[in-house]
């Protein structure tokens, strides 16, 4: 059996878009960290608040914010998420890395990109699902429009953590309470929201509101925090294993394949 897994979730008014300010900011914020801390989750785009500004903006995926995120994985012997605007192959992405402490990293291109921003038109989507295998936990990572999409969320393949980093704007923050809470439920599994505050570049407004359901979707944290925090917490693996074996929900979930 797993060990718990203790995570940091860092929500934080973001700098628009000015990669180096944001690097600072959560420099010190995962430095002040404890030393139980296994993995820190970041927002969307956490270098630059959700722009569309992609050519201007973009890294290369060596670039300076995975070096970033490997030295401080390694420094402070702990795994970083969150997603970055990147470049490859002509082509830009909004590409969530998963850096372990060893400063190793998998990747995941967001799947849905959000055509109310018109993020379609600048991003190119992705395709694949990222399932990761950490400290004896499997974790699927998805980038925030994805929440909206139970079927590419679908807890297929045994995952025990979902995890969505975000930009969600204010004006639709209680379907983000919902969607996270239902996703939770529906794939028996923890879900851990990590979202922003302030206001971007755009005049949109961001309150937060990030949190984590346990596998019932029972609020681990103090639900609807609208100001920047950073909070630790526990997540307990025999918690997740108890109530499987109990309810046994997944077993009768329905099959399918996605393309």
């Amino acid at each position: 059996m797993a060990k718990n897994l203790n995570i940091a979730m860092l929500q934080v008014n973001l700098n628009w878009e000015h990669s180096e300010n944001n690097r600072s900011l959560f420099s010190k914020e995962i430095n002040a960290l404890s030393e139980n801390v296994d993995l820190v989750v970041l927002p969307e785009m956490f270098t630059t608040g959700f722009s569309m500004n992609a050519e201007i903006l973009a890294e290369e995926t060596n670039g300076p914010t995975l070096l970033w995120m490997q030295e401080l994985a390694k420094r402070r012997n702990l795994a970083i998420s969150g997603s970055v605007i990147i470049t490859e192959n002509g082509n830009y992405y909004n590409r969530l890395f998963f850096v372990y402490p060893d400063g190793s990293y998998k990747i995941y291109d967001k799947r849905h990109t959000f055509t109310l921003a018109k993020e379609d038109q600048t991003y190119t989507a992705g395709k694949e699902r990222l399932i990761v295998e950490y400290k004896g936990w499997k974790i699927c990572p998805l980038v925030c429009y994805d929440l909206r999409f139970p079927v590419f969320s679908r807890n297929t393949q045994e995952y025990d953590l979902l995890i969505y980093v975000a930009n969600w704007p204010a004006k639709r923050i209680a379907a983000w309470d919902a969607l996270l809470k239902a996703r939770a439920i529906e794939n028996m599994s923890y879900c851990v929201g990590v979202n922003r505050t302030g206001i971007d570049g755009g005049g949109h407004k961001y309150n937060g509101h990030s949190a984590a359901y346990d596998c019932l979707g029972n609020i681990i944290n103090e639900a609807g925090v609208e100001e920047p925090f950073s909070l630790e917490l526990e997540l307990d693996y025999s918690h997740l294993e108890e109530t499987r074996n109990q309810f046994k929900f997944l077993l009768d979930r329905d099959e399918f394949i996605l393309k």
